[in-house]
C-alpha cells in the first residue's frame, strides 16, 4: 500500500533537500512534540532562526513530515513500499534513507501515541463497488436502469485492532456525480486560506 501526497503536502516537504541529515532527524523530534503536545511557536521561531528560514517554512516543514510519519504509521506502510511512496517528491537516495529511519524509528511509538489521542469518527479503509443494470422488466421489455452499489469498510482506532463496520449504499449514476463533484468541491474549499485560518484557531 502507497501512501498518497497532495501536492500541497509536497510543497511543504520541498524545502528538506536544502538541509542536512541532521537536520531533518531534528524535525522529525518536534514532529514527534508536535504530534504529543501540539504545536509550538516558539520551537518554530528557535529553529527558524538557527536555520535561517521563515518560521512559515520551518512550520509547513514539520507539519508535512508529521503527515508522512503518522500516515505512514496509520497504514503500517512496509519499508519498500515507504520508499516507493517518497519517490514522488524526487529527494536523492541519502534524503530517502534519512525519511526511512526516522519512519521506522518512530513507528511504533507515532501509533503508541495515536493510540491516546481522543476516539475519532470511523475511518475509510476500503471501499467495494458493483455496478447492476436492469435491461428489461415485466411492463419494459427495452430500457437500461444502472445502479451502483458500494460497501463502505470503516475503522475506529488504529485500524488493525481497532473496531470494525461496514456501510452498504446504493444510488444511480447520476446522483454518485453529483456526490463526487460536491465532495472535490469541499476538498478544494479546505485548501483556502480562510479554511486554514479557521483550522489554526480551532487546534
Amino acid at each position: 500500500m502507497l501512501l498518497v501526497l497532495s501536492e500541497e503536502h509536497k510543497e511543504h516537504l520541498a524545502f528538506l533537500p536544502q538541509v542536512d541529515a541532521a537536520v531533518v532527524a531534528e524535525f522529525g523530534r518536534i514532529a514527534l512534540e508536535f504530534l504529543r503536545r501540539g504545536p509550538s511557536p516558539k520551537v518554530y521561531e528557535g529553529a527558524a532562526r538557527k536555520l535561517g528560514f521563515p518560521v512559515e517554512t520551518v512550520q509547513h516543514g514539520v507539519e508535512g513530515l508529521m503527515f508522512l510519519m503518522t500516515e505512514s504509521s496509520k497504514l503500517m506502510i512496509s519499508e519498500v513500499d515507504f520508499r516507493d511512496s517518497v519517490l514522488v517528491l524526487g529527494f536523492n537516495e541519502e534524503l530517502n534513507d534519512v525519511l526511512l529511519q526516522l519512519y521506522m524509528q518512530h513507528r511504533s511509538q507515532i501509533r503508541s501515541i495515536l493510540s491516546l489521542l481522543p476516539a475519532q469518527m470511523p475511518a475509510y479503509r476500503n471501499l467495494e463497488w458493483r455496478l447492476d443494470v436492469q435491461l428489461a422488466s415485466r411492463s419494459l421489455r427495452q430500457q437500461v436502469v444502472p445502479m451502483v452499489t458500494m460497501r463502505l469498510l470503516l475503522a475506529k482506532g488504529d485500524g488493525v485492532h481497532g473496531e470494525h463496520s461496514a456501510r452498504v449504499v446504493q444510488t444511480d449514476p447520476a446522483t454518485l456525480l453529483h456526490l463526487i463533484s460536491t465532495l472535490e468541491a469541499s476538498l478544494a474549499a479546505m485548501k483556502t486560506n480562510h479554511a486554514r485560518r479557521i483550522l489554526r484557531n480551532i487546534k
